[in-house]
């Protein structure tokens, strides 16, 4: 796989038949495999989370999920091939796990969701297997004895794929932490592709998603909570740029 430095991530520049080839041969390993897909968010949490460089260091593969990304790439370290993003790869996901016979496992997203994305992917997917859909309480993760509930409902599924939908850098941080004593083959952070999956929010039409606009609609969509993530907090990323404009 041909990988690119951008920024503060070193990312694997693959098109999204390729990226669903590898996810297919992780699987296919059987080793605690652990995937993400960073956006321009993703970034500027990482340049002062070490916590979640910490989990991104232990990724085996890192997607970019973000027209910005795929455009700079070429003046920041080489070039990207194709954005790839969490809500576009877990279809794809799912129809490889219809395709081979893999089991999957959604964790997160608010109660009902999940099982809401399932059946909708199961009629999308014939022969898909969702082998669980849980919905933790929204700090269980401060708690031992809620983690070790969720955790032995994942390992008494034996998913091939789990999908964990808590947002950056929760699920990344979850993942990082249990992969090892969850050992499913491959698990990824998807963020709201659950939500998506389940039609209760709407993606962005296609071509705004192509000219970096996804973030307008969703802003557009959930005004409060986007615009603390879209203004006040992602316009760092032109300081990462200048911090790291000699990466080339």
């Amino acid at each position: 796989m041909s990988k690119v430095l951008f920024l503060n991530v070193t990312i694997d520049s693959l098109t999204m038949d390729e990226a669903v080839a590898v996810a297919d041969e992780l699987v296919q390993k059987r080793n605690s495999s652990f995937i993400v897909t960073p956006n321009v968010d993703h970034l500027v949490l990482l340049e002062s989370n070490q916590e979640l460089r910490d989990a991104y260091s232990k990724a085996d593969l890192v997607l970019a999920d973000g027209m910005p990304i795929v455009w700079l790439s070429k003046y920041y370290g080489g070039v990207i091939k194709e954005k790839i993003s969490g809500s576009d790869f877990l279809p794809k996901l799912c129809e490889l796990s219809a395709r081979k016979g893999y089991k999957m496992f959604f964790l997160g997203a608010a109660p009902g969701v999940a099982e809401k994305a399932a059946a909708n992917m199961q009629k999308r997917y014939e022969g898909l297997q969702v082998v669980g859909c849980l919905a933790p309480d929204l700090d269980f993760e401060k708690d031992p004895e809620k983690v070790k509930m969720v955790n032995d409902q994942i390992k008494a599924a034996k998913p091939d794929i789990l999908a964990v939908a808590f947002g950056c850098p929760k699920q990344e941080l979850f993942i990082s932490n249990y992969k090892d004593e969850l050992k499913v083959p491959v698990c990824i952070g998807v963020g709201a592709s659950l939500d998506f999956a389940a039609g209760i929010k709407k993606r962005a039409p296609k071509w705004m998603s192509n000219h970096g606009l996804e973030w307008f609609f969703r802003m557009w969509q959930e005004p409060g909570r986007m615009f603390k993530r879209y203004v006040l907090r992602d316009w760092r990323l032109l300081k990462l740029l200048w911090k790291y404009r000699h990466q080339k």
